[in-house]
C-alpha cells in the first residue's frame, strides 16, 4: 500500500481526525489555507474523480454530505469553499480522492 490517504485510513500514519464513520475519514489538513481547513476523504481507494463509478454515487454523496456538516460544526455557516483537485492539471498530488473544505475567511474567485 503505497497511498498516504490509504494508510491514515489503515491508521499506519496519524491524523488529526475531525470525524470517522464506515465510508470516509475528515481531518485536518496538514499545510492549512484557510482558518478551517479539513479534507474529507472515502475509505475506498479511488484514484481521480475520473475514476468514480455509478457505484460509487452514494459514497460521493456521502462525502458532499460529511462536508458541509463538518463545515457548520467548525464554525463556516458564513461560507465556505469545496475543492476536489482532480489529476496534475487540475492540482492532484494524491491520487486518492478527497474534498478540501476551507472556511472562515473571505476565499477570493478564481482562487490565487
Amino acid at each position: 500500500m503505497d497511498c498516504l490517504f490509504c494508510k491514515i485510513v489503515a491508521g499506519d500514519i496519524p491524523a488529526n481526525k475531525l470525524y470517522e464513520d464506515e465510508h470516509v475519514v475528515a481531518f485536518h489538513d496538514i499545510s492549512p489555507q484557510a482558518p478551517v481547513h479539513f479534507l474529507v476523504i472515502p475509505k475506498k481507494h479511488i484514484s481521480t474523480l475520473n475514476d468514480i463509478t455509478e457505484d460509487d454515487r452514494f459514497l460521493a454523496g456521502h462525502i458532499l454530505y460529511t462536508a458541509q456538516r463538518l463545515a457548520k460544526e467548525q464554525g463556516c455557516e458564513e461560507g465556505f469553499r469545496v475543492v476536489m483537485n482532480t489529476n496534475k492539471n487540475g492540482g492532484q498530488t494524491v491520487y486518492h480522492i478527497h474534498l478540501h473544505v476551507l472556511g472562515q475567511r473571505q476565499l477570493e474567485w478564481p482562487p490565487g
